[in-house]
């Protein structure tokens, strides 16, 4: 009877372990998701030379841990904007010969400006703060 009470106490531990480790791992992206963000995701600046947009084209880059773009449009003014799409999510294309946005997901199209101009989606793009100075574009 010794045995067949350690082998249970044994299994007891092995199975209480188990169901430690299950529900850690259910709770910790639950938590993660819940929880608000530390601020560090959003922190940070993004330098570009102002050369390296040149008129009537766009600069994709990464900002704040999201997809983002900086548009010289024909004229000379530059915008810098989210380039995720505010339907599903997707990252939008500049189509240089249209000068406008296009989400290849769904068909959303967005001006220059950021505005929708046809298609799902039901807001304008984000537009992110910049700064032009001594020739590089400061983003956030």
């Amino acid at each position: 009877m010794d045995s067949n009470s350690s082998r249970r106490t044994f299994l007891g531990i092995c199975l209480g372990g188990l169901g430690a480790i299950a529900a850690a791992a259910v709770s910790w992206p639950l938590f993660r998701y819940l929880a608000p963000g530390s601020g560090s995701e959003t922190a940070g600046k993004v330098v570009i030379a102002a050369a390296d947009v040149r008129e009537g084209e766009a600069k994709f880059f990464e900002f704040a841990g999201s997809s983002a773009v900086l548009v010289r449009k024909r004229g000379g003014d530059l915008f810098a904007f989210s380039a995720v799409c505010t339907h599903l999510g997707c990252i939008v294309q500049w189509e240089k010969d249209k000068q406008d946005f296009l989400c290849p997901c769904h068909a959303g199209h967005y001006s220059s400006d950021g505005v929708v101009t046809a298609g799902p989606p039901p807001k304008p793009l984000k537009k992110l703060p910049f700064a032009v100075t001594a020739g590089n574009v400061t983003v956030g």
